[in-house]
């Protein structure tokens, strides 16, 4: 098996540049580790379960339709869930993503928006339904005018399924009405960072959490998972959104929204909007680190969350994104481009993060790896400094605790919960090692064939 070693990676693995600032091909050539992880992605690589084509009704087959029109990237990772729970996470993701449309639509009336929200998750109970009251140019219309489909397919779930879903969606449609009738935060923005938290909790929290209720009942979790690790399932969701909430603090700025919270900006600026101006643009560098640090502290329970599931599939579906985040985070750390622009990570790092992930020690190595690239960065002058490397230092304490490798000749390592859970799942990335190595070989082989047809051309004609 190839040695996937993070801390001893080429360089131009962590070059920040926007995705415009050269061609897919371009940047794959120039990083040769992320050229060969995008042709094993696409080559050599299988997904765990097929789609049956076959089996697939009218209405599912429109689901999957909308699901790839909303999200290709998150449509490819839920057809590749087992199929207990394929349908029922696409179905899911489906009724968020209409509720989400609903909400996102400023020309929709608020006297028709606010107990369209409210009552959401009663349009479940029906059979048929649909909505189209979206502007033309709104881009997810079509999931609530096509709504009947998604019915037609989430009636045909297992109950409990259906009971989860429904459950999360009251509980976001609520809250999304909550925030559209909070006038201060409609004119200021969060104001603390307990707001903060709940905003997050609100749109990405309860995903968390009805994801987990699903993988609990389908077995494929530890049965501890939901009812005695609440924050494991919450911190999930918050680490994802508020990486994305400082991702993207000049789109949001410029759509006139305000999501960082004033509790932490206040610190380095009078007005949010000042980051933008020249002048100030090492303290909102500052503002960026301090909003990372925060976002730092929800890292151990994303990997004792990743620790306690067991079946692949559902696996990598929590760890794609949870890896893409620490990656982008990363990115933002330092970054003033971040006050002007939105930066992604390249394509190239998406498919080497997505192979790598596959196994918890390799979520383990990235996250070390990007977490050890932020603290080679930040600056003495940096007020989160101190603070940054403290939490760090706490999350390398907590990695140390999962595998105790560390230990004195004749030391047993303690049988503590998390070492127990990863012990378990190291049984299951043992299988997954296997199909790396096949992967690799097969790579091999063909890279072989490819030099050696070059060299046969090449040779033929000198």
């Amino acid at each position: 098996m190839e040695n996937w070693n993070f801390l001893t990676l080429e360089k131009p693995f962590l070059e920040y540049q926007t995705t415009e600032q050269m061609g897919k091909v371009g940047q794959l050539l120039s990083h040769p580790l992320e050229l060969k992880a995008a042709l094993k992605l696409k080559l050599f690589r299988k997904p765990l379960f097929a789609e049956a084509e076959s089996e697939k009704t009218p209405e599912l087959k429109r689901c999957h339709e909308l699901l790839k029109l909303t999200s290709r990237s998150f449509a490819s990772v839920i057809m590749e869930l087992h199929p207990e729970l394929r349908n029922a996470v696409a179905i899911f993701y489906l009724v968020l993503r209409a509720l989400d449309t609903v909400e996102d639509d400023m020309t929709i009336d608020p006297k028709i928006k606010i107990p369209l929200l409210r009552e959401f998750d009663t349009k479940l109970e029906l059979e048929e339904w649909s909505f189209d009251g979206n502007s033309p140019t709104e881009k997810d219309r079509d999931v609530l005018v096509d709504f009947t489909a998604i019915l037609k397919e989430f009636h045909k779930l297992k109950p409990e399924y259906q009971k989860v879903i429904k459950e999360i969606t009251h509980k976001m449609g609520n809250g999304m009405a909550d925030y559209i009738l909070d006038e201060n935060f409609n004119l200021n923005g969060l104001q603390s960072v307990k707001d903060y938290d709940l905003y997050c909790h609100y749109v990405a929290g309860l995903v968390g959490d009805g994801l987990t209720q699903l993988l609990v009942l389908a077995n494929f979790s530890s049965k501890d998972l939901y009812e005695e690790n609440v924050h494991l399932y919450e911190d999930m969701g918050l680490f994802l959104q508020k990486t994305n909430i400082i991702r993207d603090y000049a789109e949001d700025l410029e759509d006139g929204r305000s999501f960082w919270p004033k509790e932490i900006w206040s610190l380095y600026a009078e007005k949010l909007s000042d980051f933008a101006k020249p002048e100030h643009t090492q303290q909102g560098i500052y503002c960026i680190n301090h909003l990372v640090l925060n976002a730092m502290s929800h890292i151990q329970s994303v990997l004792h969350f990743l620790a306690s599931v067991h079946e692949q599939s559902s696996f990598q579906f929590c760890a794609i994104p949870q890896v893409m985040a620490i990656a982008t985070l990363s990115l933002v750390f330092a970054n003033p481009k971040v006050l002007h622009e939105n930066v992604k990570i390249r394509k190239g790092t998406t498919c080497y993060l997505i192979l790598k992930s596959r196994t918890l020690r390799g979520c383990v190595e990235i996250f070390q790896y990007y977490l050890r690239d932020i603290k080679k960065r930040v600056t003495v002058e940096d007020p989160s400094y101190l603070k940054i490397n403290i939490q760090i230092a706490k999350i390398e304490q907590f990695i140390e605790s999962m595998y105790q490798e560390q230990l004195p000749a004749g030391v047993k390592p303690k049988e503590t919960p998390i070492y127990k859970k990863v012990m378990d799942r190291s049984e299951y990335d043992a299988k997954v090692a296997v199909t790396e190595e096949d992967e690799e070989f097969k790579f091999n082989i063909g890279f072989t064939i490819f030099l050696t047809v070059i060299a046969a051309i090449y040779f033929a004609y000198k």
